[in-house]
């Protein structure tokens, strides 16, 4: 035998997987991706995937798809379907329910292709995700004609707002009796608080000036601000310490928190008999955000148990001049949402009876670039 040589074993596999190299491109992907082979096992999983099913790459790779994800039918049907016809094939609901994980309500595209050893890619999409950034571009469009709608209202409500008070304050000095100067008053302090409207409708036009920030120093200081308003209310953090700073406008970072945190305090106020507010940190992995994807993203999630928010306005909340609140303005959400949307940040509430939850995702990789 020559020297060289080793004996074989033969329940021993001697080919060697695709060299990761081959792949690497697909954990640049959004989307969880699968990479089958001609016997239908995985050959790749990208870092959506593992982050997706909850397993590593190592626990997804040479194993088959009831294997890996336990079985579903409509699964092999799009896989039959797709070989078969030689061209994508997609499969709109789908229930994976893989052991001891939660089930996962997915659409999926299988595609014939011819890389290495792979034979079939499989793309796997959240439906919820979806929807949600279906939602997001939708309301994007109609808030931002709104908010130029409301611009060129205030534009042109301002001027002779002016003028209203300047006569008001003219009509004081010729009066010499009290209940008409009194009148007056009245007219001068209502055309104030216009215009303390109409400068707020204006006021998130301004871009950012964007510096290193940290995110905690802010919510720290819009708690302890809040927190002296609302004397009675609890508000408690749960923060990711580990998070780095971002570059932000903290002025405008500070508004958008503090618009939040104060909607839902004012939503607790006499509402519920334990009020409590939870302020959180996390990092968010593999998200979309503003059509662009980033690997890592900062997360802010503004918890309270009050009653929820109508179900009438619910899908409405971020609007203009739209509010749940006798009296309220119906503008905080809006600029929140305003300067989050500058910061190349996205805002959204999940809502319910008992719970409500305000989530602010923003990048943390080249977010001055976003800005």
């Amino acid at each position: 035998m020559p020297r060289d040589a080793r004996p074989v074993n033969p329940r021993v596999r001697t080919d060697n997987p695709d060299p990761p190299a081959a792949y690497a491109g697909l954990d640049l992907l959004a989307t969880a991706v699968l990479l089958l082979e001609r016997e239908g096992r995985v050959v790749w999983a990208n870092a959506a995937a593992e982050n997706l099913f909850g397993m590593s790459r190592a626990m997804l790779v040479r194993r088959t798809l009831v294997e890996a994800l336990g079985p579903c039918v409509p699964l092999g049907t799009a896989v039959r379907r797709a070989i078969v016809a030689g061209a994508s094939y997609t499969e709109q609901e789908l229930e994976i329910r893989a052991t001891g994980k939660p089930p996962l309500h997915l659409c999926v595209t299988a595609t014939p292709i011819d890389v290495g050893s792979a034979t079939l890619a499989l793309e796997f999409r959240l439906i919820d995700r979806e929807l949600r950034a279906a939602r997001e571009e939708r309301l994007n469009e109609q808030q931002q004609a709104n908010r130029e709608l409301i611009r060129s209202l205030a534009h042109e409500i301002k001027n002779p707002l002016g003028g209203i008070r300047g006569a008001a304050q003219l009509l004081e000095r010729e009066l010499d009796r009290p209940p008409l100067i009194e009148y007056t008053q009245v007219i001068i302090g209502e055309a104030d608080r216009l215009q303390s409207l109409v400068n707020r409708l204006l006021t998130p036009h301004r871009l950012p000036t964007v510096r290193a920030t940290n995110v905690h120093e802010i919510l720290v200081r819009v708690k302890n601000v809040v927190q002296a308003e609302f004397p009675q209310l609890p508000i408690t953090c749960d923060f990711d310490i580990s998070l780095p700073e971002i570059d932000a406008d903290a002025e405008q970072l500070t508004q958008a928190v503090m618009n939040v945190v104060r909607n839902a305090a004012q939503a607790l106020a006499g509402a519920v008999t334990e009020p409590r507010i939870t302020l959180r940190t996390r990092v968010a992995r593999n998200v979309t955000l503003a059509r662009r994807f980033h690997r890592l993203a900062l997360a802010i999630d503004v918890d309270d148990n009050g009653p929820g928010i109508p179900e009438s306005i619910r899908g409405r909340i971020f609007y203009p001049l739209v509010s749940g609140r006798e009296g309220g303005s119906g503008l905080g959400l809006t600029i929140a949402q305003t300067y989050v949307a500058q910061h190349g940040g996205t805002i959204e509430c999940e809502s319910r009876p008992g719970r409500t939850t305000f989530t602010i995702r923003l990048p943390i990789e080249a977010s001055r670039a976003a800005a």
